[in-house]
């Protein structure tokens, strides 16, 4: 895409803002969640200990079974604050220490296990979920009667009060609801996305068709008219006059600008990405130019992530397009450099009059009296190293000419 595309479009500095945006967002969340389950693990351990403690519920045996019984109170609660992570496995860990304490003669409602079906089933686990909660129903009773001398009839009071299967319906009834919610949340924003992409494609290909229709055939004319009046005066051998040669090179310009506009209209992103591997075709298109380009690279390019390939690809076409169009160099260098953890770029050229320090370069201001833009090439070069966590350096070279080198590292870029 061409700096004057990139600048009128808004890419790279409304992605960048995008991400930044998505990041922190998604970090707030992740805290607020981290701390949401710290504070119900807590609460419920400590809810369980004081039950535990008080005489009416702690058992009246042993010594070592009162203090495995208050473990498994306090591991029980504690456990919860993973059950976003492992929801299977806190589960599975708080039906044994409800199974457990209730053994060692502790009679305590098994809270941790509820919530832990809630998130179970949250997480999608339904069917486990009910298999481990019959079997917990089942355990309760066993248990009870194993912590001492109750008949049948007290054994199954006391796990239906440890666990009632109402409560038990409702925990995994709130997880279902919620889950179902959250799906239905999901596929309305998908929907949404879905909705204004192809809103946002369709007026794009509108105004490429507009700009097509309206602009390209005039252009055209005034181009091809320029091109043969400069021709028919130099066959003559009369003096082309400078404003008819301005009228050339406008026309050009302005064919290229608006070829470059169209392209970033209508790219849907469904063509395959442009990467390190295309990087030669652009050197082959700069030599049909005339320009005597030469390329480097050093290193493999299997492992280079997505963004980082593609971003290479951008630096050296856009390095490449500023220099064919205003440097009037002679030769470029492209050199890439594939190292331990970063990939560095480097694209040099040798231009004579417009080089270092006027717009001629890639991304220099502009020349006194121009009309172009100051440097919007190298601020979308600059926008998207930086989006990757790299750095960039483009200056003018002490024997003429311009650089451009960027450093992009690959062991931390998606």
């Amino acid at each position: 895409m061409s700096s004057t595309a990139s600048r009128r479009y808004g890419v790279g500095g409304g992605l960048k803002a995008g991400l930044r945006g998505g990041l922190k967002a998604g970090l707030r969340g992740e805290a607020r969640a981290v701390v949401t389950d710290g504070v119900i693990a807590l609460g419920v351990a400590s809810a369980l200990l004081l039950t535990g403690l008080s005489g009416e519920h702690s058992p009246a045996g042993l010594l070592p079974l009162g203090l495995l019984g208050y473990v498994l109170l306090v591991a029980g609660g504690l456990v919860l604050f993973a059950r976003r992570r492992a929801p299977v496995a806190v589960l599975a860990v708080t039906g044994l220490c409800g199974a457990g304490y209730q053994a060692a003669g502790f009679d305590v409602p098994a809270v941790a296990f509820l919530f832990a079906v809630y998130a179970a089933v949250r997480a999608g686990h339904r069917t486990l979920t009910i298999a481990v909660g019959v079997a917990m129903l089942a355990a309760l009773p066993v248990a009870a009667l194993v912590s001492g001398p109750h008949d049948t009839a007290a054994a199954f009071a006391q796990a239906r009060g440890a666990l009632e299967i109402a409560w038990l319906i409702a925990a995994g009834s709130a997880g279902e609801a919620l889950r179902q919610a959250e799906r239905r949340a999901d596929e309305a924003e998908r929907t949404r996305e879905e909705t204004a992409r192809r809103r946002a494609d369709e007026e794009r290909l509108r105004i490429a068709r507009e700009l097509h229709d309206s602009l390209t055939h005039q252009i055209s004319v005034i181009k091809v008219q320029a091109e043969v009046a400069v021709h028919v005066a130099r066959k003559r051998g009369e003096e082309v006059p400078e404003a008819l040669l301005a009228i050339q090179a406008a026309g050009r310009e302005a064919s290229r600008e608006l070829r470059a506009t169209l392209e970033a209209l209508r790219d849907d992103d469904t063509a395959p990405p442009r990467g390190l591997a295309h990087v030669p075709e652009l050197v082959e298109r700069a030599r049909a130019g005339g320009l005597d380009a030469t390329l480097s690279i050093e290193g493999g390019r299997d492992d280079v992530p997505a963004a980082v390939d593609r971003t290479v690809y951008r630096i050296v076409q856009e390095s490449l397009t500023n220099i064919a169009r205003h440097a009037h160099a002679a030769t470029a260098s492209v050199t890439i450099d594939r190292r331990a953890d970063a990939l560095a770029i480097r694209v040099e050229d040798d231009g004579g009059g417009g080089s270092a320090g006027s717009a001629s370069s890639p991304g220099s201001g502009p020349s006194p009296g121009s009309g172009s833009s100051p440097g919007f090439g190298l601020l979308g070069m600059r926008e998207r190293v930086t989006a990757l966590g790299g750095r960039l350096r483009a200056e003018p070279r002490p024997d003429g000419g311009f650089t451009v080198e960027a450093v992009l590292p690959v062991d931390r870029t998606p």
